[in-house]
């Protein structure tokens, strides 16, 4: 196993944001573009998931890394609040950025009383509100949207109905960043809702759904970064991908070592020899999240909001 502690020179992760759910359920307004969800008939998904929830939590701290859990309040319901991700990302020097969401209900999660939590914990002292595109209909669903590469300032983000490239634009302006720009689908050739099901990104290795890159112009592009940033590439198929092995996340936790996190579904659908590779690179944690993934149609890269 290499380099499986962080260099002097890169972005440190300080801890993990999660939110612990009290309303979880099916979301029908994220369902209109959001094609991993299903409607299931899953009886008290609110207690199954809380259980989920924790035991990934108690997965994470067993590994000594830090995790900061804010409990979601009663009101305003919010069904999705278990995925931070989407509306805060945290950045060096103390900067978080707020992001306009598609869902009308999921703009609810932006709530002060989390906001002013973790300002005060991690001295948060500047924002950035990229709030004001919900006004126009356009919208960036943070680090679902984007993809980031912050050792080599490089956002990869698949265009979608939540991923508006003008906002894109405005958030690496803002922060130093290169865009990268591409269209990916599924299967069934629908424009894939968040890019960070079909990508996860790694210091040294990216793991990837190229069959959904169907421009071969884009595919090159994406391929020529990934060379140039010296990533070596882990592919996924479409099968794999709808099992949110996309949606991963490498994390170090208070001694600099690294993991890869992912749900065990994910894991599951990994191939032996890709499982191999990955844990080259980095030990792999994953926990059972089935009843979040089956009706919140995220996984467990989405579960969690890094804090720089």
């Amino acid at each position: 196993m290499k380099n499986t502690k962080l260099p002097s020179d890169v972005c440190h992760l300080t801890s993990i944001l999660m939110i612990q759910p009290i309303s979880f359920g099916f979301n029908e307004e994220t369902a209109l573009n959001n094609y991993f969800q299903q409607k299931k008939n899953i009886e008290d998904p609110q207690a199954k998931a809380l259980s989920e929830f924790n035991a990934f939590v108690d997965v994470l701290k067993a590994h000594q890394i830090d995790v900061t859990v804010i409990p979601d309040t009663p009101e305003p319901k919010t069904p999705d609040s278990i995925f931070p991700n989407n509306w805060i990302s945290f950045h060096e020097g103390g900067k978080i950025v707020l992001y306009p969401m598609f869902a009308k209900n999921r703009r609810k999660e932006r709530k002060k009383s989390v906001i002013d939590r973790v300002c005060k914990k991690f001295g948060i002292h500047d924002q950035v509100d990229l709030t004001h595109f919900e006004k126009v209909g356009r919208y960036m669903e943070g680090t679902g949207s984007m993809v980031l590469d912050r050792n080599n300032k490089i956002a990869y983000a698949g265009i979608s109905e939540r991923t508006d490239p003008g906002i894109l634009n405005a958030f690496c302006n803002e922060f130093g960043y290169t865009p990268i720009l591409f269209n990916a689908t599924d299967r069934n050739g629908k424009l894939i809702y968040h890019t960070n099901v079909m990508m996860c990104m790694a210091d040294d290795y990216v793991v990837v759904c190229m069959d959904s890159v169907n421009n071969p112009a884009e595919k090159k592009l994406l391929k020529d970064s990934f060379s140039t940033t010296k990533k070596e590439i882990v592919e996924i198929d479409f099968d794999q991908m709808d099992h949110f092995c996309g949606n991963m996340l490498q994390v170090n936790n208070i001694s600099g070592e690294k993991f890869l996190v992912m749900s065990s579904q994910a894991y599951n659908h990994l191939t032996k020899d890709q499982i191999i590779k990955l844990s080259t690179f980095n030990p792999i944690i994953h926990s059972p999240i089935d009843t979040i993934e089956t009706l919140g149609g995220g996984s467990a890269r989405c579960m969690m909001a890094e804090v720089y």
